[in-house]
């Protein structure tokens, strides 16, 4: 039985993944990293200290330290966010159902706890959840699924009962690593990875969300 539902951020409630991917290549290309966009999809879903030691075990750059670039990029996530961050198609949909499905509303997002709160008051939907985790504090970030197995725990829910919402591979293989159900949105489709086949369910939108996938 499905009790809760929990939404990753980035790339399924914020278009963000295109800002991600300028802020990123602007700030690593400012250090001499010549990271195109077409490169970022490779640390899509990752947590930002992730992301950041990725790059620089590919293109080492003696300063500055690993930390000051995470800042640097986060204080230009938040900018830009505030500046143009728009609402992904069929947000308000999936929400009202799941409300109107009795589930318990999370949100569990890569993103620092800093980066989600300016996206949940740009969208104006900080309202609509009862838990916001941040895997910033967790040991492991996603694929690992620390942060779903802790935002279970603050829920009072078992994993098995919880059905995720995600938009990229990194998240999935967290969701289900956590034993939890997983319905996709993949950002590229309808030419998305052929891994999301691991997903309960594949869809365009959050407006496709819907009875049928309690059924």
């Amino acid at each position: 039985m499905i009790r809760a539902a929990i939404f990753d951020m980035d790339g399924l409630l914020i278009d963000s993944e295109p800002l991600w991917r300028a802020v990123e290549v602007e700030v690593f290309g400012a250090i001499g990293v010549p990271l195109t966009e077409a490169m970022c999809h490779q640390t899509t879903g990752l947590r930002i200290d992730d992301v950041v030691a990725y790059w620089r075990a590919r293109h080492p750059w003696p300063e500055p330290e690993n930390a000051q670039v995470e800042e640097r990029i986060v204080r230009r996530m938040i900018e830009t966010i505030r500046e143009r961050g728009e609402t992904k198609r069929g947000v308000e949909t999936a929400l009202a159902w799941a409300r109107g499905a009795g589930l318990r509303l999370a949100l569990a997002s890569s993103s620092p706890l800093r980066i989600i709160d300016a996206v949940l008051e740009r969208l104006g939907i900080a309202d609509r959840f009862e838990v916001v985790r941040s895997a910033e504090k967790e040991p492991w970030g996603k694929p690992h699924p620390a942060i779903f197995l802790t935002t279970a725990v603050a829920l009072g829910v078992r994993p098995e009962e919880c059905l995720v919402f995600e938009d990229s591979i990194t998240g999935l293989i967290a969701a289900k690593a956590a034993r939890m159900r997983c319905v996709c949105v993949p950002e590229t489709w309808p030419a998305h990875d052929p891994r999301f086949v691991l997903a309960d369910a594949c869809l365009p939108s959050l407006e496709e969300v819907g009875d049928r996938l309690l059924a």
